[in-house]
């Protein structure tokens, strides 16, 4: 089994900076710091109201990342430009509503494929890596394979919220969909990827599912590098997350 990746969500280094204005703190070098720290990969979603990340981060992160930029963004003709225009390693692809404080599902592929499928067909001819960002949902999966995407990420905000809240019945439930998706997705020859919400309590049953290539994880770690410092908050998540790939290899 191969090491499971750890992707870094650099997104509220920018929500704090744009609470006050200014130019601190810098979101790129949170990102520099955490690819010292052994980051596999940087997440960073430019949203359509700029909320956090803005166009210059962007550029900025192109131009300094030695690892992989996964690009999150909505499927717009404005994105796509951007996208197209820096050619980052990964291109992530997820719904995007104003109102919403965070993604709140997973995108719908099966009722927008004709226009998903031409939307991606670019990116991938631009050599972006084409992840589409979905519910663990057999007739989501199957329809991201129909497209051409080559990579899903599993949103594991539903199974973090049951377990916060105490619903456990509801946590185990998506987390055992969780599993059998990813072995569905694999099945196709998709690469799955998992994120959304995920915390040192939740992390390790999703890290041990043997599909899993890659997790993001942004939101928790950088509120726990308030209190740790990114890097000693990140070797945490590290040492949870291949503890739990060694646990299933045994």
């Amino acid at each position: 089994m191969s090491k499971l990746r750890l992707g870094v969500n650099i997104d509220h280094v920018a929500t704090v900076r744009n609470a006050r204005g200014g130019d601190t703190p810098d979101p790129v070098r949170a990102a520099k710091l955490a690819e010292d720290a052994g980051a596999d990969g940087i997440t960073a979603h430019l949203r359509e109201d700029r909320r956090h990340i803005g166009d210059a981060d962007i550029d900025a992160l192109m131009d300094t990342l030695s690892v992989p930029l996964n690009f999150e963004m909505a499927a717009t003709d404005e994105m796509q430009k951007i996208a197209l225009r820096h050619k980052p390693h990964a291109v992530c692809i997820v719904p995007e509503k104003r109102e919403e404080r965070t993604t709140e599902g997973g995108l719908e592929v099966a009722r927008e494929e004709n226009q998903l499928a031409h939307f991606i067909a670019p990116l991938r001819e631009a050599g972006c890596r084409v992840s589409i960002f979905i519910a663990a949902d057999q007739r989501q999966i199957e329809a991201a394979h129909r497209i051409g995407a080559q990579v899903i990420e599993l949103h594991t905000g539903a199974y973090c919220d049951a377990h916060t809240e105490g619903d456990f019945a509801t946590r185990d439930a998506e987390l055992e969909k969780m599993r059998e998706m990813s072995t569905f997705a694999h099945s196709l020859g998709l690469e799955v990827h998992a994120g959304h919400g995920l915390t040192y309590d939740t992390v390790k049953p999703v890290a041990a599912f043997p599909e899993v290539m890659e997790l993001n994880i942004g939101h928790f770690l950088i509120g726990e590098a308030i209190f740790r410092g990114l890097q000693p908050a990140m070797a945490e998540m590290r040492r949870l997350m291949d503890e739990a790939r060694a646990g299933n290899m045994a």
